[in-house]
């Protein structure tokens, strides 16, 4: 039995492309119990955020065959009817095991070394197990890439400066303001992506903040915590002539701001200058909106080159964690010795431009 993946990620595809095979947290058991009831793998875990959408799976026989199989469970499970994506990865070992490894390090983020994505994979993870669709081979694979996450935090520098696409939304707004303190920020979505750029921007002296969210009392409670203000989530376009910031990260499935409902809110701001950074995917807000005056929107692939001024500071340790990583999967594969696998399809190498949430 070997382990492979198949996936695209903001190295690969567009944010349009992202979202359009994007699982929801509460579609999981249920795909992942598709993906055995159909025979396409023994065990599986499905890992999908803003940046990426990866099918990890453990399979017998041929690798390739297997691999054909998940890229149209993908395709065909969430309605995907464009053409097969150009963008999509497929993996074998050791090659699946050594990108699994990177994903949770950081080291295939947007942001490099960002800590983020480990807590996404262990969440991905701990559904998956929940559900019962993993077994030893993944149980293995992602209690090792964990375990090789915390090494190459304590024996390397590769999480200094933004490790979060939360700080790198907070880094984006000082650039546009030059300062916080005057800026009073509202954030769309109280999960945890809306709670670390909260706590960002409160710390590079943010004026006023406040939250709103579905469940009011997610909105309140992080309010109360941050010392700001929560605002009814059927309320909250009233507030926006206050606004100078809005970070937008909800699991809506649909735009949660058009042009339509933007548009008539903007003639009491005066001129005022709004900053939109939608950090969801799907997406929030309407790209359309950035047609109007004044509106400044970000989505999560223009985050990009902010992340690239972090990942020149830090090519150093790149080669560490890079060896790190070679050093384990080669311990894990000796542990768990398989059948030779067969030649990978693996996306070229991405140098450090930008390239594609």
């Amino acid at each position: 039995m070997s382990v492979v993946v198949v996936g695209l990620s903001h190295r690969t595809a567009p944010v349009e492309v992202r979202e359009g095979l994007a699982f929801a947290d509460a579609e999981l058991p249920d795909a992942l119990a598709r993906v055995r009831a159909r025979g396409l793998a023994a065990e599986a875990v499905i890992l999908s955020t803003c940046n990426r959408v990866e099918l990890y799976a453990a399979v017998d026989g041929d690798p390739q065959a297997a691999l054909a199989g998940l890229r149209r469970f993908l395709l065909e499970d969430r309605r995907y009817a464009r053409p097969l994506p150009p963008e999509f990865y497929s993996l074998t070992e050791p090659q699946s095991l050594e990108h699994l490894f990177r994903v949770v390090c950081g080291l295939d983020s947007m942001v490099l070394g960002e800590t983020e994505i480990a807590g996404q994979a262990k969440k991905a993870y701990e559904a998956a197990r929940r559900a019962g669709a993993t077994g030893r081979r993944l149980n293995r694979a992602f209690q090792r890439a964990f375990s090789v996450a915390k090494q190459v935090r304590t024996e390397t520098q590769i999480q200094r400066g933004s490790v979060s696409v939360a700080s790198v939304a907070v880094d984006l707004a000082e650039r546009i303001f030059e300062s916080l303190t005057r800026a009073t920020v509202m954030i769309l979505g109280a999960g945890d992506t809306g709670e670390k750029a909260a706590k960002a921007l409160l710390s590079r002296g943010a004026r006023a903040l406040m939250v709103t969210n579905r469940s009011f009392e997610r909105a309140a409670a992080l309010a109360a915590e941050l010392g700001g203000r929560a605002v009814p989530f059927d309320d909250w376009s009233a507030e926006f002539a206050r606004v100078d910031i809005l970070i937008s990260s909800t699991a809506a499935p649909g735009y949660v701001l058009d042009r339509a409902r933007l548009e008539p809110l903007l003639p009491a701001r005066r001129g005022r200058p709004l900053l939109l950074i939608d950090l969801a995917v799907p997406r929030d807000i309407d790209p359309a909106v950035n047609l109007l005056d004044g509106v400044f929107l970000y989505d999560i692939d223009d985050l990009q080159s902010i992340a690239e001024d972090a990942l020149r500071q830090r090519q150093a340790d790149i080669a560490r964690c890079e060896h790190i990583i070679r050093e384990r999967v080669h311990g894990l594969l000796e542990a768990a010795p398989s059948p030779p696998p067969a030649l990978a399809s693996r996306p070229a190498p991405v140098p450090p431009t930008p390239d594609a949430c």
